[in-house]
C-alpha cells in the first residue's frame, strides 16, 4: 500500500462512535447546510419503509438533522411508492424528472436525476434493500462533511455478511473493484467498501461529476472524485454492519461487467470493445448462451444540463 494510503487511512478513516449526535447537529446548526436523503428504488416495498420510518423518526423527529426523505421510485411495479410515502418520504418518479432526456434503465441515471429534485447542500444517498436499517449510516457519513469544510465525499463502510458467514458479501468488490482500483488507482486502495451503495457527499461536488446510468456509478463517482478533488477531499465512516438482499451469480456477473467498463472508459476515453457479456444457463438442450449489453451511457455533469442551471438561477 502507498504510503499516502497509510496516511490517509489514519486521517480519513473513522467509527460513527467518533462524531456524537449532539456534536453534529451542532455542526449543522452553526454551519447552515442543509441534508437531503436520497433512496433509489425498484421494487423494494418491503424494505424502504422502514428504513424512511427509522430515517424520519430518528433524525428528524428526534434530532433535526435530515431536512429532506426523497424515494426516487424507478419503475416499481409493487408498491414501492405508496410504503415510501407512508412512511415519510416525498416519492418522486425518475420519468417525471427532466423529462426533455428519456430516462434508461440503472441506479446511476436514478442518482443523477436525483439532484433535480433535492434541495440540500449535502446529499446523502441509502439503498432502499437494507434490513435492520440504523439511522447510523446516515449519521456516520454526514458527520464529517458538516464537522470538516476539508471533506467532500464520505462513504460508508461495514461488515456485509452473506449466508450466516462474516465478510463473505461484496463479491463484486473483492473479485472486480478492489483489484481494479489497487492496479490501476492505487490512491484509492484503502476503501474498504468502494462499491457500497451508502455515501454522502457535497453538492458543489456532485454536480461536477458525470453519472455512470448503470452498476458502474459507485466506482465511476469515486475516480473522478479523487481526480477532481484529491484523495484529502474523500473519506469513509465505519457504520456496523450491513444486511441487504444478496443477488444471484449471474446478476452479479453482469454487475461485473458494467463495473470494469467503467474502469475502462476512465482509463481509456474513446476505446471502444465489445460492449457486451455472454453467460450460460442450463436449458433443454444444455447449456444456452445469453447476451446482455453492458451499461455504457454516462450522463454529463448536472451543471452542464439547463433545467439546472435554471434552477440554481431561480
Amino acid at each position: 500500500m502507498l504510503e499516502e494510503v497509510e496516511r490517509w487511512l489514519s486521517r480519513r478513516s473513522w467509527s460513527v462512535a467518533d462524531r456524537p449526535p449532539h456534536q453534529v447537529l451542532a455542526a449543522k446548526q452553526r454551519t447552515g447546510q442543509t441534508i437531503s436523503v436520497v433512496l433509489p428504488a425498484l421494487n423494494e416495498e418491503e424494505t424502504v419503509g422502514d428504513i424512511v420510518t427509522v430515517i424520519r423518526h430518528d433524525l428528524v423527529e428526534q434530532i433535526p438533522l435530515v431536512d429532506e426523505i426523497v424515494v426516487v421510485d424507478s419503475g416499481s411495479t409493487d408498491r414501492t411508492s405508496e410504503v415510501a410515502a407512508r412512511a415519510g418520504a416525498r416519492v418522486v418518479h425518475r420519468d417525471e424528472i427532466l423529462p426533455r432526456i428519456p430516462a434508461v434503465p440503472g441506479k446511476g441515471e436514478v442518482l443523477w436525476r436525483s439532484l433535480l429534485v433535492t434541495g440540500g447542500d449535502i446529499i446523502c444517498f441509502v439503498d432502499a434493500d437494507l434490513r435492520e436499517f440504523s439511522s447510523d449510516f446516515v449519521l456516520g457519513i454526514v458527520g464529517p462533511l458538516l464537522t470538516d469544510p476539508d471533506v467532500d465525499l464520505v462513504k460508508a463502510m461495514y461488515d456485509r455478511p452473506l449466508a450466516g458467514s462474516a465478510g463473505q458479501g461484496g463479491r463484486v468488490t473483492e473479485l472486480m473493484a478492489r483489484p481494479l482500483l489497487n492496479m490501476h488507482w492505487p490512491q484509492l486502495a484503502g476503501f474498504v467498501q468502494p462499491l457500497g451503495g451508502e455515501y454522502a457527499a457535497r453538492r458543489s461536488l456532485l454536480e461536477q461529476l458525470p453519472f455512470p446510468v448503470g452498476y458502474g456509478v459507485e466506482l465511476g463517482m469515486l475516480v473522478d472524485a479523487l481526480h477532481l478533488v484529491g484523495l484529502d477531499a474523500l473519506a469513509q465512516v465505519d457504520v456496523g454492519v450491513r444486511k441487504h438482499r444478496h443477488q444471484d451469480g449471474q446478476a452479479l456477473g453482469r454487475m461485473a461487467a458494467a463495473i470494469y467498463r467503467t474502469a475502462q472508459l476512465r482509463l481509456a476515453r474513446g476505446h471502444l470493445v465489445r460492449p457486451a457479456l455472454t453467460q450460460f444457463e442450463r436449458g433443454e438442450d444444455g447449456f444456452e448462451p445469453r447476451t446482455y449489453s453492458v451499461d455504457t451511457e454516462e450522463r454529463p455533469p448536472m451543471v452542464e444540463v439547463a433545467e439546472y442551471a435554471e434552477r440554481k438561477v431561480a
